[in-house]
């Protein structure tokens, strides 16, 4: 009876005995095994403390047996009859203790699991918003806490609450879409689409199949917002590829051809009569770069219009840019449209109005019209242009009609001094005619503009570049001589 009553935990056998040391010894266990044991915490009591323990029972009870069957006790016959069956229902005070402990520590794993739910649920709050390069590393950390919560502890409370948790997860991760932010929502789209290469399918069922919709519309959506833009990322064959690639028999990708081919019409048509052709042409090469970049055989039509649509931009652009007195940027525009298009009908008006702005940067006047697109008809008056001067000489000219010349160097000839006396000119080309390298135009009447051009001979000097005006009238011909002044 005394070994039972100390197998209670409370030295009860050893208080019956009067053994006040005993029982102090085994109070002192039972407080030391309560403070280390309480509250209890998912990892539980430490295995060795438990078996110590245990060992101190046993030897509590072996001892108190021993003791008792020496002792003499002084009580009732009333007490004997219930003593023993009184230390056998103790015996459930460490049974009941051990249930009771355990069940506490069965909740607070429970507590500990939904506390690392949420703790995942705060990850995922806190990567919302952020750009998703920066946000998916902290998303795969939720996933991973998810993951092994629905796996490794699906019957527990926080298991049972992960199918809810990825439903949001879905929600949160897709807002960019919800929002119509359709670039932004790709990457996010893409993510929780692959998931199943890397997530517990049967945790994720049938959540990534619902991402195609949203994603192909928003491949679909930016890619087309991109055309035309030269600073868009991505660029618009990037994304309208992976709708392709991706998503070949969706409804979206059968929407991409005509949009791409609105787009080009609009621009088109911007052209004619609009504010800022330039601009337009900008955009139109940029839509036509995408659509070089794109692989599906479905925009080939549109990559033909969209260069058909360039080339019309850069000549509008530079006959925009020559109107606005912009002649360098003209001379420029349209002497590269003559070497991009040299079979286009509209090269050798081109080329006439290159050389006219190249006038007209040094004569503003001669840039007070386009030269005509095609050389009128009449009669034409011959002019004869002579070099008197040394080094090769190109001359253009502007008018009625536009073109260039060059003449060979002249090699006897010399630079005149500008210093003459008052009322003298200087006696260019008074030489035989066959000293001097010749050329023949043959001009239609009307106001000319000229700008002559000399090689570099080895020195700058004064009339190296010269412009100069004439007046061409019916039934005449002209001689104009080139030459170079100096200052000595």
């Amino acid at each position: 009876m005394v070994g039972l009553l100390n197998l209670s935990c409370l030295g009860l056998g050893y208080v019956l005995l009067r053994n006040w040391i005993g029982a102090a010894v085994c109070w002192i266990a039972t407080a030391v095994l309560l403070v280390m044991a309480l509250p209890a915490d998912v990892d539980g009591v430490p295995l060795g403390l438990l078996a110590g323990y245990g060992v101190f029972l046993l030897l509590a009870a072996a001892d108190g047996a021993r003791r008792g069957l020496r002792a003499t006790l002084r009580i009732g016959d009333s007490f004997r009859r219930l003593a023993l069956p009184l230390a056998l229902v103790l015996l459930a005070v460490p049974a009941g203790g051990s249930l009771a402990y355990g069940a506490a520590r069965d909740e607070a794993k429970e507590q500990a699991l939904l506390e690392r739910l949420a703790a995942a649920d705060e990850l995922v709050k806190s990567a919302d918003g952020l750009a998703f390069d920066k946000a998916e590393p902290i998303y795969r950390r939720a996933l991973a806490d998810y993951q092994d919560l629905g796996i490794g502890h699906a019957g527990s409370r926080a298991g049972k609450l992960v199918p809810a948790r990825l439903d949001a997860y879905y929600t949160t991760v897709s807002g960019p879409y919800e929002k119509k932010e359709y670039c932004a929502a790709i990457a996010p789209l893409k993510h929780l689409r692959e998931l199943p290469g890397t997530f517990d399918k049967d945790l994720l069922g049938a959540r990534p199949a619902k991402t195609d919709e949203p994603l192909a519309h928003s491949l679909y959506e930016c890619g087309t917002a991109a055309l035309g833009v030269q600073t868009a990322n991505p660029p618009a064959s990037e994304s309208l590829n992976a709708l392709y690639d991706t998503f070949p028999k969706s409804v979206h990708a059968t929407r991409v051809e005509p949009a791409v081919r609105a787009a080009i019409k609009t621009r088109t048509t911007a052209l004619t009569g609009g504010a800022a052709p330039c601009d337009t042409t900008n955009e139109l090469r940029a839509l036509r770069s995408s659509l070089d970049n794109m692989t599906d055989p479905a925009v080939e039509g549109a990559t033909k219009e969209a260069a058909s649509a360039v080339q019309k931009g850069d000549f509008s652009c530079g006959t925009f840019q020559f109107r606005s007195k912009d002649f360098g940027d003209a001379g420029k525009t349209m002497t590269q449209y003559a070497k991009d298009y040299p079979n286009s009908p509209q090269a050798a008006h081109a080329r006439s109005i290159a050389i006219a702005a190249e006038i007209a940067e040094e004569e503003p006047e001669a840039g007070k019209k386009l030269p005509p697109a095609e050389v009128p008809g009449g009669g034409r008056m011959v002019m004869v242009v002579s070099n008197d001067g040394p080094g090769s000489v190109e001359l253009l000219y502007t008018g009625p009609m536009t073109g260039k010349v060059t003449l060979k160097a002249c090699g006897t000839c010399t630079k005149y001094s500008s210093l003459i006396p008052r009322g003298g000119k200087v006696k260019a080309c008074t030489g035989p005619s066959s000293k001097y390298p010749k050329a023949t135009l043959l001009l239609p009447a009307g106001d000319y503009h000229f700008l002559q051009k000399r090689a570099a001979t080895g020195t700058s000097t004064a009339g190296d570049t010269k412009s100069s005006k004439a007046k061409i009238e019916s039934g005449y011909s002209y001689t104009n001589c080139l030459y170079v002044t100096s200052l000595f």
